[in-house]
């Protein structure tokens, strides 16, 4: 199941950009919906291919919700537009951020998100790119708001990143210090980083480092996952480990592994 784009305005006054959001892709729960987890594709990609993988996983409780990103000018490759979370000019937790960009994609993700039963269990995921905006978008749950002031309005219980790194590492630690309700919602907020250390694109300090930053800025319930020999893209170990990771930190119930 898909559905068409939606706009979201980030910044304020004369500095206000659009941004039209493409196709959404949807996989319904095959058995009792227990959880509802955004899923979000790398650079250049779309929600389409993931929904076809996160289909076939032994995971019949959640409901996918495979976005696409808005194409726009990339300035890593020249200015040459593709479907991009943000704009980015070099891969590095240390790079400057587009704010404007991060905070239209959190809260296009959390607009999806905010529809959702009442009892069910919000989650956010992403490889690459993607896998940055689902930490970036648990940096914002955590502090309560996105860096442009807007109020987080989004309960999530999980996070997900594959082949990712942290936008804005720098000034987190000391920003969820100064806030308590930032404390404890960072304790209570479980993160799975998994990065290859054969990634040419992402490059496998980055992941190690972002999750360094994490846990030394208060996230205690994080793992991460390092794979000899994995290069930018995914295998069945990894997606595996994913899938236990879930059942176990989301309490989902007819997990089956073949």
């Amino acid at each position: 199941m898909s559905y068409n784009s939606s706009s979201m305005t980030s910044g304020s006054g004369s500095s206000r950009r659009a941004f039209e959001f493409g196709r959404t892709h949807v996989v319904r729960p095959k058995g009792k919906h227990q959880a509802t987890i955004v899923w979000l594709h790398g650079l250049g990609d779309n929600g389409s291919s993931w929904s076809q993988l996160l289909e076939s996983l032994p995971l019949p409780n959640i409901k996918w919700i495979c976005p696409t990103a808005p194409t726009r000018p990339v300035a890593i490759f020249g200015g040459f537009p593709c479907t991009a979370w943000f704009d980015v000019g070099e891969i590095s937790e240390d790079a400057p951020s587009d704010l404007e960009g991060l905070d239209a994609s959190a809260a296009h993700v959390a607009n999806l998100l905010s529809t959702e039963p009442p009892n069910i269990k919000l989650g956010i995921g992403g490889f690459s790119m993607g896998a940055a905006t689902a930490l970036y978008s648990a940096t914002c749950h955590v502090l309560g708001h996105y860096r442009n002031g807007n109020i987080y309005r989004i309960n999530l219980s999980a996070i997900v990143s594959l082949s990712g790194w942290l936008p804005c590492s720098r000034t987190l630690k000391n920003q969820i210090e100064q806030s308590r309700d930032g404390i404890r919602r960072a304790a209570s907020l479980p993160l799975f980083l998994c990065h290859g250390k054969g990634d040419d694109v992402v490059a496998y300090e980055h992941g190690e480092r972002s999750a360094m930053t994490l846990s030394s800025a208060g996230f205690p319930n994080l793992m991460f996952r390092s794979y000899n020999g994995l290069g930018h893209y995914t295998v069945p170990e990894e997606t595996d480990e994913v899938c236990r990771w879930l059942t176990g930190n989301l309490g989902l119930e007819g997990f089956r592994l073949n």
